[in-house]
């Protein structure tokens, strides 16, 4: 049995595309096309429904991907046991991390890491929460941080540490002279957002419709996909932002940035930590108990 044939299967039902597949994985199509026939001749089944609009599992290829999921939490046991009894925690360490999470908290948390757990390789890459959802259904992160509660079914998602999304404006705005403003003002203000998909974003539009403010009114005017540049824009007084307090702590305390308050209205959020529990292996499960242990003595 081949286990990469099983691995480009697995990731095929996951995506539901060959083509896909085929980028997520670095293989071309038609050798995406050919390992899945050959587990078909092999089975002697069909396990994809395709049609020209879409792509399926067939009852058999629903089987398959069952025993598949089977074998890969059994494979990673197996080899966290096996590092387990040797004392010594190695191996690859994969992290995709939103963001505000990826420049402002994981970078310290990775670092006390490295300390404890010297002969782990970490990967790290910043993604929006989407990619890493996809990144990790396609196997290719092993642990991902993220700053929105996402809904999927076969992924597991653990709050770690609470957040506060604030409205900053350059410090001689003419909101710098009041003590707060109102939502409705908020919604004539000229805004600097983070892109759709992210975490930012996404709690951002969540909040405002949980009270009952609809987020296709917030005046946006520039959407970019990175803080730095939303703080740079900002302070050159082409609008206001709602930016994570984590963000923008430095630039608070140099005072090159003002915190503007809503009246009775606060845009709150958990970060979170969101992995597949069946593929977990030593070094991800250390990561987890060490970002438990950090942020559980933080609020104590």
């Amino acid at each position: 049995m081949n286990l990469d044939y099983l691995k480009v299967f697995y990731v095929a039902a996951h995506n539901k595309s060959f083509s896909q597949t085929a980028k997520d994985l670095h293989l071309s199509q038609s050798s995406v096309s050919i390992q899945i026939k050959q587990l078909e001749e092999q089975w002697d089944c069909q396990l994809f429904e395709r049609t020209t609009k879409k792509m399926s599992l067939t009852p058999a290829g629903e089987i398959v991907f069952k025993q598949v999921q089977k074998l890969f939490s059994i494979m990673n046991e197996t080899t966290n046991e096996l590092q387990e009894l040797k004392g010594v925690v190695h191996g690859d360490l994969q992290v995709g991390a939103s963001l505000t999470i990826g420049e402002h908290i994981l970078p310290f948390v990775l670092a006390e890491f490295n300390k404890l757990y010297p002969k782990v390789d970490i990967r790290f890459k910043v993604f929006n929460s989407r990619y890493i959802i996809e990144k990790l259904n396609n196997r290719e992160i092993n642990l991902g941080f993220i700053e929105s509660m996402l809904s999927y079914p076969t992924l597991k998602q653990v709050p770690f540490a609470e957040d506060e999304l604030i409205i900053i404006a350059p410090p001689n705005h003419w909101l710098s002279e009041k003590e707060c403003i109102s939502i409705e003002e908020l919604l004539t203000l000229p805004l600097i957002m983070r892109e759709k998909g992210s975490g930012t974003r996404q709690v951002t539009e969540d909040t405002l419709r949980r009270n009952h403010v609809d987020p296709t009114k917030l005046n946006i005017v520039i959407e970019l996909e990175q803080t730095e540049a939303i703080k740079s824009v900002v302070e050159a007084g082409l609008g206001v932002s709602i930016l994570s307090r984590h963000a923008v702590k430095k630039e608070l305390e140099l005072q090159t940035l003002k915190h503007i308050v809503i009246k009775e209205f606060r845009f709150l959020r958990s970060f979170y930590m969101v992995y597949n529990e069946e593929a977990l292996q030593l070094p991800s499960k250390k990561l987890i108990e060490l970002v438990n242990n950090i942020f559980t003595d933080k609020k104590t």
